[in-house]
């Protein structure tokens, strides 16, 4: 079983630039998956009222396109999981780091856009727990 990392708010910090990157590529990749969903509903649509001419491949080459996004998203996304860092909200950029605070677990909270972590949680009370450092 693996130890779990505890950040200290430096090193949490430090990793701000490089999550923020990753906080923006996945608000696209997840744009992108808003998009694909649209055109496939716009194609079934098209599927029902022309009796299915051509949509076979055009269902195909979506679904294609879908997954390269998926496997995108799913790299982004374990990039920042491996590092100890958990993604609560990928819309609105959400991010938890692991911490201890006076012997007990917490989490310090940053949200996209901060310039740097300002804010902790005790484990249990999420988001509207949080708290100036």
């Amino acid at each position: 079983m693996e130890k779990k990392r505890y950040f200290t708010l430096e090193e949490a910090n430090n990793q701000i630039p490089w999550l923020a990157e990753r906080v923006r590529r996945i608000a696209e990749v997840t744009g992108d998956l808003a998009r694909l969903r649209r055109e496939l509903d716009a194609i079934v649509r098209q599927s029902r009222g022309n009796g299915h001419s051509g949509v076979d491949q055009k269902l195909a080459a979506k679904r294609r396109e879908t997954e390269v996004i998926v496997d995108r998203l799913s790299q982004l996304t374990h990039e920042v999981d491996e590092l100890g860092i958990i993604l609560r909200d990928l819309d609105r950029g959400l991010v938890d780091f692991p911490s201890l605070r006076d012997g007990l677990e917490v989490y310090l909270c940053w949200l996209a856009g901060e310039e740097r972590i300002d804010f902790w949680h005790e484990v249990n009370t999420g988001f509207a727990g949080r708290q100036p450092l």
